[in-house]
């Protein structure tokens, strides 16, 4: 559902503009029509997307707490609207699988295949 082998634009994860919700931007076309497609994305946006509050700087004790929220799909884009507001200075780990590949044809030309799909991780910091 989320994987593609066509799509070499890497997966845009970022920040609203009033940072009040992460949007996923660059979706492969078909990864996208799927997903609207889906009934009740919802409730399967773990399927897809995971995005932990991590501890800062200031916190060491390497603690991870998920983040529920909801999902709204857009024309071009899928937006994550978490259940409590993003609080400032805290880091956000988000990991999706969306775009994600098993390889490119560098990777297979090589002899370096994964045996399986890699999430794209990124940290933001509200």
């Amino acid at each position: 559902m989320s994987c593609s082998l066509a799509n070499n634009k890497p997966l845009s994860i970022r920040f609203s503009a009033d940072s009040t919700a992460i949007v996923f931007s660059a979706i492969d076309p078909a990864g996208l029509l799927q997903i609207r497609n889906r009934p009740g994305v919802d409730t399967a946006y773990a399927d897809l997307i995971s995005v932990l509050e991590t501890s800062g700087d200031e916190d060491s004790t390497g603690r991870e707490r998920d983040i529920p929220g909801k999902l709204e799909v857009t024309d071009s884009t899928l937006v994550f609207k978490p259940l409590k507001s993003f609080v400032p200075g805290k880091n956000y780990l988000v990991v999706s699988f969306m775009n994600s590949v098993f390889a490119n044809t560098g990777k297979v030309l090589g002899g370096q295949l994964n045996h399986r799909v890699e999430p794209q991780q990124v940290v933001l910091k509200r």
